[in-house]
């Protein structure tokens, strides 16, 4: 009789035991769903951050499936809290991966500052409906200039008058071909119509082309080609993605090799912005300590080209010049109206390297060399630095820089970028 009680028991606790472990997996379960439904939250947070909810004004949205997937990470984004960084930067420092494990350092930017779309939203609304709030892409696409953007074939010249970014300032048929033939938004580019893009299409791209044309130039001014500008990896919202780079006046250059191999770079890009296969001239209107920046492996980069225009050597800068421009709301978005800028005839192959010379190569290169050295270096950069200077002497002043600096570059691992080919060339 006592082993049949003993053996009631035994089930009994055994039925509790069972039950126990059915209503702690129902309990983890409503924890799960629960964790669940924070990050929906949090991903709906994202989108109001990334500016996913006024697409189709916007960039696109090539790279929404990576940052919802968490392939591209802000660094200071810390799953499964996903504790987004402040939204008042313009720029933030982020990680990008293919399969997951592999990550490499990118840049997150934005076209404009957050207050600077927040504003320039508000300027929409007022502008049309006098009210605070409106739908913005509604207004813009009752616009004139859209409609004619929507009925157009192919991308001219007086679609993109009078928009405010300096690189269409000189548009040519040739570079606004280039626009349309390359623009990565897309899937079915390659045409120099615009037939295969949608309305949408056209929206993001005059938006972007309206507040700023850096992931423009990214797109269709890629490395590969030898242009010296960071890789596009796409956007997402108001929100793009490109290689990571440091600035240029972030870097450690007390040493005399790293100057000189910096500087030489830099002398490198001037020349080259004029005098390419393409035919391409590219010029600043302003230069300063983030302009240019460095990849990991020491390579200099231009990283801002807001300041950037772009003459097509092939049609001539004459024939560039416009005067009465049409202005409309896509001219003053984000800057005065009407955009002032200087005629395209005035603009001339020594700027570039006069404006480097006053504000970045002293920064660079000053005090870093022996005596004999450094005397030389002063002297080309008080002749550098003056606007009198004639293109025929910049690009002298150029050569003779380089011929100076050359001799003080390293053939060293630190310098990626060139090693070990530099082990094999009989300069070093």
């Amino acid at each position: 009789m006592g082993s049949w009680i003993c053996l009631i028991i035994s089930n009994i606790c055994l039925f509790c035991t069972i039950l126990l472990i059915i209503v702690m997996k129902k309990e983890n379960v409503g924890a799960t769903n629960s964790s669940d439904s924070k990050l929906k939250s949090s991903y709906n947070f994202g989108k109001s951050f990334l500016g996913l909810d006024k697409c189709n004004v916007c960039i696109g949205t090539s790279a929404c499936k990576k940052f919802l997937k968490e392939e591209i990470r802000f660094q200071n984004w810390l799953a499964p809290h996903l504790q987004l960084p402040s939204d008042d930067l313009q720029n933030y420092s982020g990680n990008y991966s293919d399969d997951g494990e592999n990550w490499r350092p990118v840049e997150i930017s934005r076209l404009s500052s957050k207050s600077q779309h927040d504003l320039a939203d508000r300027r929409i609304c007022s502008f049309f409906s006098k009210r605070k709030s409106c739908s913005i892409e509604g207004i813009l696409r009752r616009t004139e200039r859209f409609q004619k953007w929507v009925t157009a074939k192919r991308l001219t010249p007086d679609l993109v008058q009078g928009l405010p970014v300096q690189f269409l300032r000189c548009p040519s048929q040739r570079l606004l071909d280039r626009i349309i033939r390359r623009y990565a938004e897309v899937f079915d580019a390659g045409s120099v119509y615009m037939t295969h893009l949608s309305d949408r299409d056209k929206l993001r791209l005059l938006y972007t082309l309206s507040v700023n044309a850096y992931p423009i130039v990214l797109q269709i001014f890629p490395g590969a080609e030898g242009w010296p500008f960071p890789k596009y990896l796409g956007s997402c919202g108001r929100l793009f993605v490109s290689t990571s780079t440091q600035p240029l006046t972030s870097v450690n250059i007390s040493a005399p090799d790293v100057a000189a191999d910096l500087a030489y770079q830099l002398l490198q890009i001037i020349h080259y912005l004029s005098n390419n296969d393409f035919n391409y001239f590219f010029y600043f209107t302003h230069i300063d300590g983030g302009t240019f920046g460095t990849l990991s492996d020491g390579r200099v980069f231009i990283r801002d080209t807001s300041r950037l225009g772009i003459i097509d050597m092939l049609q001539g800068k004459s024939s560039n010049d416009r005067t009465n421009e049409h202005i409309d709301i896509f001219s003053c978005l984000y800057s005065e109206c009407p955009p002032l800028f200087s005629s395209c005839t005035n603009i001339t192959e020594k700027q570039n390297l006069v404006l480097v010379c006053k504000d970045l190569l002293p920064h660079l290169i000053s005090g870093k060399f022996p005596n004999s050295t450094q005397r030389k270096i002063d002297h080309c950069l008080s002749v550098c630095s003056d606007n009198l200077l004639s293109d025929r002497e910049a690009r002298k002043i150029i050569n003779e820089l380089l011929q100076i600096l050359s001799r003080w570059r390293t053939c060293d691992a630190h310098y990626a970028y060139r090693y070990p080919d530099c082990k094999y060339n009989n300069r070093h």
